[in-house]
Order: structure tokens, then sequence, then C-alpha cells
């Protein structure tokens, strides 16, 4: 499998080694942050990870937002102006494909890294045929928001370290204003599944959003900084900046985009939850799979645990792709009621 596994993560040859930024300046579009200090410019390590203290403390106002006022549908296609605007114009329309089913229940979903545009379609239709309607949101910096210069969603995940949490931000704040508009159109029964990279999106965004009573969570792991200097999708961003940073100063610059820091604010609203993970994955180590399932277990909150017999690649194949979906549907059905 580990084999099979590393086949299938070696088939993508256009990953580029860009050497560590520290994104201060990104920083500075971020509510409570009056422009960069001096000393943060001589310490931008320390800087960070001081900065992530306070918008752990304080994520509410950090993921807040205004509903965005020129929702509109184009086809299949739900397009708005991104609340948080980036300087890639192409990124600040969000783009979410439009998948209606029935009248009260409706799911929010939020593809992998480098998912592209057909990515996760199949399992809408799936959500369809099951009763619920889904909307599949484009993230930062993917298919349709890539920038021109970028074959691939580097702008998402990268050793820009500014740049990264605030593509996470703006992954939120998009996924709130897409529940703003589901609720729009009459759905009061809502919920997210977010798979990887999606995953973390969707439970940050479940934390600081009451409404998402039903979770879907298919890879996850504790903090964003692990997953990205151990896993095995994520080497060539390790590679560019492993020279300047080691793990733990990497998990406490990203410690705001990291599941782990919002378990508290996650529980401060009743929800079901299912947190789906793979034996053999080399990207979200199971490890850390297990940590996050000890936090909802030492708190009590409701959930559900799936395993896969699988790595993170070979879900997408067959026969674990049928039981992903069989996972996510069984629970959606009853999650629900």
């Amino acid at each position: 499998m580990y084999a099979w596994e590393s086949r299938l993560n070696a088939r993508d040859t256009n990953r580029v080694v860009r050497p560590l930024e520290w994104g201060l300046d990104w920083a500075e579009r971020w509510p409570g942050v009056n422009g960069t200090r001096e000393w943060a410019l001589a310490n931008p390590e320390a800087y960070l990870a001081q900065l992530n203290e306070q918008i752990v403390s304080r994520s509410d106002d950090f993921y807040a937002y205004r509903t965005p006022r020129d929702f509109r549908l184009e086809g299949d296609f739900l397009l708005f102006t991104s609340p948080v605007r980036t300087p890639c114009s192409v990124n600040n329309l969000a783009r979410a494909r439009w998948f209606p089913a029935g009248h009260r229940r409706a799911l929010l979903v939020l593809p992998q890294w480098n998912a592209d545009a057909q990515s996760h379609n199949a399992l809408c239709r799936i959500f369809n045929i099951l009763g619920f309607a889904a909307l599949r949101l484009s993230l930062p910096y993917h298919d349709y928001r890539k920038p021109a210069e970028t074959e691939r969603a580097d702008y998402a995940v990268s050793a820009n370290l500014g740049r990264t949490l605030d593509a996470g931000r703006q992954a939120v704040i998009d996924a709130r204003s897409c529940l703003d508009w589901l609720e729009m159109q009459g759905y009061t029964e809502l919920g997210i599944v977010g798979t990887s990279l999606g995953s973390c999106y969707a439970f940050l965004t479940s934390a600081h959003d009451p409404r998402l009573a039903v979770n879907v969570f298919n890879h996850f792991s504790v903090t964003f900084g692990d997953v990205v200097w151990l896993g095995q999708s994520t080497r060539q961003v390790r590679q560019g900046m492993e020279r300047d940073i080691n793990q733990e100063g990497l998990r406490r610059a990203w410690m705001a985009i990291s599941p782990i820091a919002y378990i508290d604010k996650f529980a401060r609203w009743p929800k079901k939850s299912l947190l789906i993970y793979a034996t053999y994955d080399l990207t979200f180590l199971p490890v850390y799979s297990h940590q996050f399932i000890d936090e909802f277990t030492r708190r009590g909150l409701p959930h559900q645990v799936a395993v896969l017999p699988c790595g993170h690649y070979t879900t997408a194949e067959t026969p674990f792709k049928y039981l992903d979906a069989y996972y996510m549907a069984s629970f959606l059905r009853s999650a629900f009621d």
C-alpha cells in the first residue's frame, strides 16, 4: 500500500521548491494588526508565533466578515466577490458549483489541495440522490481561482507563511459566505464535507459558525504545520523552508489555521461529526489523526470514526473511493434525522 501511495504521489512532476518568505505584509491586512513593527522585521519567527497566539484568542474577529452583496447564479455556478481581498484578482472572485436538490438540507463541499474543477462533483451528485443539495466551493487559488503563473495551487499552501495563513482565513470566510447564500435559498439544515486541506478549512469554518450542525472531516489532523512538515505531498514546501525554520517553529507560525487550536470553540454548539482517516496515509499521518480523535473523546463531543484501509492518494482509487462515499452517505442519512 505504501508503494502504491508513493507511485500516485510521484505522478505530479510540476512541484516547485520556493524559498521561505515570512509574508508579514499579508498580516497587515488582518483585523487588529496595525502595521509591522521594526522588531517584527528583525524577529519574524517570534512575531508570527506571537501573532498566531493573539489570533487564536480572538479568532471570532479574525474569521469575521461582511456578507457579500453580489451573489449571482450563472448557469450551475454561484459567483460572488470574496470578502477577503488579495493582490490576485482572479482569486478574489469566489466560485461554487451548485447541485440543487430538496428544500431544507444542504451540504457545503470543500475539496482537497490541488483539486481540479471536476473534483468532488460526482460526490455531490451522490448527495443529491440522498436528497441533499450540495454547493462545491473552489478553494482560494484553486481551479478557476488559480493565478496564471502557477500550475498548482501553490499559493494556498506554500513557503510564504503569511500568504498561507491568509488563504486559510479566506477559505473560511468564503465558506461562511456560501452558508449565507444557502440560507437565502431557504435551506435551514446545513452541513459541511471537507477532504484533506478542505477538511482543515471545514473544521475551522464549523468552529466559528453555529449553523453547521453536521460535519464530515475526510482526512484530518491536529496541526497544519505538522502535516506540511512531515507529509509526503508537501515535501517541496518543507524543502524550501527547512533552512530557516524547524517543525516546532512552523507549527507555531500556522497555529491560527490549525484545528487543534479551536476544539473548545467547536464545542460551543451542538454538532455531529464523522471523522475519516486512512491507515496507510503518508500525507496526514495517522498518529495526528488519532490525537484529533482523542480530543473529541476527551470532551465528549458527538462523533463517529471510520477508517479506510488505504492511504491519502489511494482514497481516490477503486475500491476505496466507494467505501469512502459509503461512510459519508451512511452518516449523513442518519445525522440529519
